[in-house]
């Protein structure tokens, strides 16, 4: 007898069916989904680490400091 609630034990078959019916969608077995998903999320969270560091506020703030007490021409 499982120990989990009715909503609880809902959630791993909802997905598991989603999960089918995407793969089902794009006519692909669910191993590729996943691993597809799994290289996406990779991707995407190395363009948002990336993008974070270029727009750090403290990073911004110094290099504006920096133009403001660059000497005029």
């Amino acid at each position: 007898m499982s120990t989990l609630s009715p909503p609880a034990a809902i959630i791993p078959w909802m997905r598991n069916l989603a999960t089918r019916a995407l793969a089902f969608s794009l006519n692909m077995p669910e191993p590729l989904l996943h691993s597809t998903g799994v290289f996406v999320f990779a991707q995407v969270q190395a363009v948002e680490s990336s993008v974070g560091k270029r727009l750090c506020p403290i990073r911004l703030l110094r290099q504006l400091l920096v133009l403001c007490h660059r000497p005029a021409r």
